[in-house]
């Protein structure tokens, strides 16, 4: 199996290099550079997390491009040959997330060898586990926009569970003040009409929803985004505590359980691979 998915990776890298999309990655490659690095020796935090950005986006990005490839119809020999298609969509995603690595990699050369940030030894063993994570999410998220995994709405259900959750982080009182004045509104109608076994419940479930329950969204949001605020954290102030150096490893977990539901979504589809 693991000598297969390297074949088909070998393949897909072979085939995204030596076109103009390889090209255009390699010219995006040093314009970020350009813009991102014109200041000297930058702070060390703005270098993590600038590059990290980075690499998140064009790992994102890679495996749209490379999904798009493998959704060709000239791959259909290669596809029917293998076991599972699981095998398939693995090598889409590591080679997505080897190139990714590849081109962070050379922004934090060039960056280092030109004016770049002086990194301690510590601190430079902090920043591969960081950077990996967030690509290795990344591509788990573009497998579901890409046409060779999403399936019926399947894409619009997963962003749009993360836009909602995005919104809620910064407005969950509101929302959660705005149901419970509806509950409220409801439950004296009720009351209005003299069904009072309506009345209180509703009213109970108000002044929950306005305070427990709004107390119960906030850290349940706070839970779901609480990598992405840890590794920033320890980013700006230079050093991981025991409890952000687990970080990592959520998102890890995240993208595990995003690349296997895109693993289910493939396997059972009617696959109609693009001419």
């Amino acid at each position: 199996m693991i000598q297969r998915i390297a074949t088909l990776c070998r393949y897909l890298t072979t085939s995204l290099l030596f076109s103009l999309t390889g090209v255009i990655y390699l010219i995006s490659m040093l314009v970020y550079y350009w813009l991102a690095f014109q200041q000297p020796s930058p702070e060390v935090s703005y270098f993590v997390l600038v590059v990290g950005l980075f690499g998140g986006a064009v790992t994102f990005l890679l495996t749209l491009s490379i999904a798009s490839r493998a959704n060709q119809a000239v791959n259909f020999p290669l596809l029917v040959r293998l076991p599972s298609r699981v095998e398939y969509l693995a090598a889409v995603f590591l080679t997505a997330v080897t190139l990714g690595l590849l081109l962070q990699l050379l922004v934090s050369l060039l960056a280092l060898l030109h004016n770049g940030p002086s990194l301690s030894f510590s601190r430079a063993l902090e920043i591969p586990p960081v950077w990996l994570a967030i690509n290795i999410l990344a591509a788990a998220l573009a497998l579901h926009a890409s046409e060779l995994v999403t399936a019926g709405w399947s894409r619009v259900y997963l962003y749009g569970a993360l836009a909602l959750l995005l919104f809620l982080q910064s407005n969950h009182s509101q929302v959660m003040s705005w149901i419970g004045g509806r509950f409220l509104a409801l439950g004296n109608w009720f009351g209005g009409l003299g069904i009072t076994a309506l009345n209180f419940p509703l009213r109970n479930l108000a002044n929950w929803l306005s305070i427990s329950g709004n107390d119960w969204l906030a850290r349940f949001i706070a839970f779901v985004f609480w990598p992405i605020q840890a590794i920033t954290e320890a980013t700006m102030n230079g050093y991981f505590s025991r409890a952000q150096a687990l970080a990592p490893a959520v998102l890890l977990l995240y993208a595990t359980i995003i690349f296997m539901l895109a693993a289910d979504l493939f396997a059972n589809k009617d696959l109609h691979l693009h001419e």
